[in-house]
């Protein structure tokens, strides 16, 4: 006899999940169907939830990612709606396996009445083959509409240097959190394999990639890992869209060799060009 599996939504992955884009949307960084989550899972994982021979359907990859073959994803819903994740998350979320081809994707849990993985897929099954590359701990990409993020991109330079300095300069953490500082891409249609390829070759350097006017992606070993890293860059901009727009303007800031001393002392090394000394 087969073993009864436990009930699913008890997950520890499923609630974080859960608990997440819960978040983000009481936050105002997905509003509608805005934003997306692919978390990356461990067989022994998933395994006592669910019967990994029952594969509910298939779904065929316009993009191949055989670098991904056999993994197993948490992924949010193309069309769904974070507000309503964790009162019905077998219906915005799904479990799939990347097929050994890599030209599919099975679907083993979710995704009720032929719902599909986001449309961003592409932008995260590329990041996830480019950040295991770089630290085998990874597990989380997680792209959202943060809003102060979104603004800065309409008043603010669009050159990785002088943004990245700027956010550094906005909160103490910041260059802690993100010594590696923030990609920018040019503006581009979301939900293709262009846009997902030029993510994932910022990926190779950082851990937060910026469409302007559009959102942040942001990568992580967890939930909370990622959750945090965006959630600082956030922070960071929001203090700027607050000064920057005060009269008289910045009066003063972080200088970058408070900076450099900053980074020295918790021990990260900011990303070379930055910071002038």
């Amino acid at each position: 006899m087969s073993k009864v599996k436990s009930n699913i939504l008890e997950a520890s992955f499923i609630q974080e999940m859960m608990e997440a884009t819960l978040n983000m949307w009481k936050n105002g960084w997905d509003e509608r169907n805005g934003g997306n989550v692919s978390y990356l899972l461990m067989k022994d994982e998933v395994s006592p939830y669910l019967d990994l021979e029952q594969v509910v359907r298939t779904i065929e990859l316009d993009f191949p990612v055989k670098e991904l073959a056999n993994m197993y994803f948490l992924v949010t819903g193309s069309g769904k709606y974070f507000k309503n994740v964790k009162k019905n998350p077998e219906d915005s979320l799904g479990i799939i396996r990347v097929s050994e081809s890599g030209n599919s994707v099975e679907v083993l849990w979710g995704f009720t009445d032929k719902g599909r993985p986001t449309s961003e897929l592409p932008s995260h099954f590329m990041t996830h083959i480019v950040r295991l590359q770089q630290d085998e701990n990874h597990r989380v990409v997680m792209h959202n509409h943060a809003t102060n993020v979104i603004a800065m991109t309409f008043t603010h330079e669009l050159d990785e240097k002088s943004f990245t300095k700027t956010l550094w300069k906005m909160c103490t953490e910041c260059i802690i959190v993100f010594p590696d500082g923030v990609g920018l891409l040019p503006w581009m249609i979301p939900g293709t394999d262009l846009i997902g390829r030029k993510t994932a070759e910022k990926m190779e350097s950082h851990q937060l990639v910026i469409w302007p006017h559009h959102g942040i992606f942001g990568v992580g070993t967890s939930i909370d890992d990622a959750f945090g890293l965006i959630e600082t860059a956030e922070k960071a901009a929001q203090i700027y869209m607050l000064t920057n727009s005060h009269q008289g303007g910045i009066k003063q800031d972080i200088t970058d060799q408070e900076l450099y001393d900053l980074a020295l002392s918790f021990g990260v090394t900011p990303r070379e060009g930055i910071l002038e000394l």
